[in-house]
């Protein structure tokens, strides 16, 4: 971390001009974000696949809108003191909604969002069938977001799903449109190849770009991001590799439950271990200052 946490977080800007790109593992609840920055990230993102399911156990295919996304990222942040990038799917409505969108994620201290041109009911970037909106109106909403904010620095991505229902050369071609819309960022989803992945990097260069590392049956290739930034890339998502990981832990450990077995010592934390991670000793100290010995510590 180039910074010092207790003074004023970087500006999205300053941290990929800093870092040169960031790896964005995608945080599900509090606890995550709290091991992201534990474990020496730069900054985190909060996806929408991986907040709706860990947090409603809904599949990503528009059963929640701003109302529940947005408690999701309040609670997360609140976590962790990261400069954080938000997906904020198709800005959950029209032009109106975008500008709320905006609004309301800039006051919350969200760093950067990114913003999609899919067709609601929008879905997870890497199914099938989906459908994007005209050219036009994404751009109207890109627009309309960048009037929005308050602050130039509050970064925004352009997203573009035509990869899969219109062609790469379409996405490419929409991708080039929403930069010239304002956009300080382009994400060019689901590219099936290596040469697919260069040929984005390549056709923007010097533009921040971002691309994602889905595990899962996926299929864009798995790179590393010394790869993917000779490709082009500056930001680089990781949207389910820690809840994919988590949620087969929470399976074999209740399989272990059924049967009556208790954790294997090298799979679990220690109980001092955890109150570590959560903080537990600042709390005792501020319960000490402040409590005169009233409150307890069970």
């Amino acid at each position: 971390m180039f910074w010092n946490k207790d003074r004023r977080k970087p500006t999205w800007k300053e941290l990929l001009k800093h870092e040169g790109y960031v790896q964005l593992p995608a945080a599900h609840d509090a606890l995550t974000a709290k091991l992201i920055e534990r474990a020496g990230f730069s900054a985190y993102q909060i996806g929408g696949f991986a907040l709706v399911g860990a947090r409603h156990g809904l599949p990503d295919i528009d059963l929640t809108r701003f109302a529940e996304q947005s408690a999701g990222v309040h609670d997360i942040m609140a976590a962790c003191s990261l400069p954080v990038l938000v997906d904020v799917d198709d800005g959950y409505g029209d032009v109106k909604n975008v500008t709320h969108t905006v609004r309301q994620y800039e006051a919350l201290g969200v760093s950067a969002i990114f913003l999609e041109d899919q067709m609601a009911p929008k879905r997870c970037g890497h199914l099938s069938g989906k459908r994007v909106v005209p050219t036009e109106l994404m751009e109207e909403k890109i627009k309309a977001a960048i009037a929005a904010r308050r602050n130039e620095e509050f970064f925004l991505v352009a997203r573009t799903d035509a990869r899969e229902p219109e062609g790469l050369d379409s996405a490419l071609a929409r991708a080039d449109r929403y930069l010239k819309a304002g956009a300080d960022g382009l994400y060019v989803e689901a590219p099936k190849s290596k040469k697919e992945l260069e040929q984005i990097g390549k056709a923007f260069h010097g533009v921040p770009q971002m691309t994602n590392m889905f595990e899962g049956d996926n299929e864009t290739p798995w790179m590393t991001p010394k790869e993917l930034v000779k490709f082009g890339f500056s930001m680089i998502l990781y949207p389910t590799s820690l809840l994919f990981r988590v949620v087969r832990s929470l399976e074999r450990a209740l399989a272990d439950l059924r049967v009556g077995r208790p954790t294997p010592a090298k799979e679990g934390v220690k109980l001092a271990e955890y109150e570590e991670i959560v903080g537990l000793q600042k709390w005792a100290e501020i319960e000490k200052r402040f409590q005169h010995g009233q409150g307890q510590q069970g």
